[in-house]
């Protein structure tokens, strides 16, 4: 006897109905044993009556048996006991190494000259190689460039206080003037002896213009363009300018530098056109790999937070990305605004949300 078509069962009636555990999207995190998911969120199993971080390497539990918590007083609270494999209810391994970097970091702070690696990692249990390894992962850079920027801003802090420069170098812990000298101009963005004076003697010569997002300002030092900012207000643009170097020398436009500032309006305007500049980039080693990336975001295109730590090989240092992104000077050259949050939401913007969101629109449409 011939079945009528409407009695046959369709594929879609042949497929497992998922659960509702299986339709929320942290279950998917729980089956990729997500470690950056650990904390945000716990499970319980019924049948073992345990609960979990997600990322757990017990074996996996079927979905039916499986409840989501927010933390761990919601687990204890419903009668559920903490998984002896993964420790929920202690700090997890991300977590404890990066309290041991965190000591790590004071030590080379503390310390008058730059301990071997093989002494920080005996301090904080662990063996050369993987502590070399987590510290980058942690920090975003190793730990002889953190102790270069330690170092470094020692030096900053000492020259604002020393009688000469000479001091200010042996009281940061450098051994010889030339060994600090060397590198001056890359820590220091000037030379010494015009920081330690606010900038006295170096010329910035600088602009104001407007454009359909507002106020804008470009500043420039003999080495390039050395702020880019945006705002409704041209005057404190200016104010904000003059503070970072009190005793600068501040030279206003002339027609060769209103080149210029047209053609930071113009990228405005019409972002696909490209800003290719000359950059006087000032900040950390973290802070100007961070930025690397950030120039290497195409015209239309985003990344997260998380997407810029991984390529910098930092994948742990989220929060110290966005950090960078904050302290970024150079808006539109160093192009901070193409960073979001993971959900795609845009998030915090040094020159304001509405500014952040008008540059993607913009560029989205092309």
């Amino acid at each position: 006897m011939r079945v009528p078509a409407t009695a046959r069962p369709g594929k879609a009636s042949l497929k497992k109905a998922l659960t509702p555990t299986e339709r929320d999207p942290r279950w998917s995190r729980i089956l990729a044993r997500d470690p950056t998911a650990d904390g945000q969120f716990y499970y319980s199993v019924a049948t073992t009556g345990v609960y979990c971080r997600p990322s757990c390497p017990s074996r996996r539990a079927n979905p039916k048996n499986v409840r989501f918590h927010d933390g761990i007083a919601e687990c204890e609270a419903d009668g559920f006991r903490p998984c002896r494999r993964c420790r929920p209810d202690r700090p997890s391994q991300a977590v404890r190494n990066a309290m041991k970097i965190t000591r790590a970091c004071r030590l080379i702070e503390q310390a008058e000259e730059p301990p071997p690696l093989v002494e920080l990692a005996k301090a904080v249990g662990l063996s050369p190689h993987y502590f070399h390894r987590v510290f980058k992962a942690v920090t975003g850079i190793t730990p002889k460039d953190y102790a270069a920027a330690s170092r470094a801003a020692k030096v900053r802090d000492e020259l604002t206080r020393s009688r000469t420069v000479t001091e200010a170098v042996y009281a940061a812990g450098f051994n010889s003037n030339g060994r600090f000298y060397a590198t001056s101009n890359h820590r220091l963005g000037m030379t010494p002896s015009d920081y330690r004076d606010g900038g006295a003697g170096a010329a910035i010569r600088f602009a104001l213009g407007e454009c359909s997002l507002g106020s804008i300002l470009v500043a420039c030092s003999d080495n390039g363009v050395c702020a880019i900012s945006m705002g409704d207000d041209p005057e404190l643009l200016l104010r904000e300018l003059q503070d970072r170097f009190p005793k600068a020398y501040m030279i206003g436009t002339d027609a060769e530098f209103e080149s210029l500032v047209a053609q930071v309006i113009g990228w405005v305007e019409a972002p696909r056109v490209g800003l290719d500049l000359p950059l006087d980039i000032r900040g950390t080693a973290f802070q100007q790999r961070v930025w690397r990336a950030l120039r290497d975001i195409p015209v239309g295109a985003t990344a997260t937070y998380g997407d810029i730590a991984r390529k910098i090989g930092a994948p742990a240092a989220t929060r110290a990305v966005a950090g960078a992104c904050a302290a970024n000077l150079l808006a539109l050259a160093i192009p901070c605004h193409r960073v979001v949050r993971r959900d795609g939401a845009t998030s915090g913007y040094r020159w304001g949300i509405e500014r952040k969101r008008a540059l993607l629109d913009r560029e989205t449409k092309g």
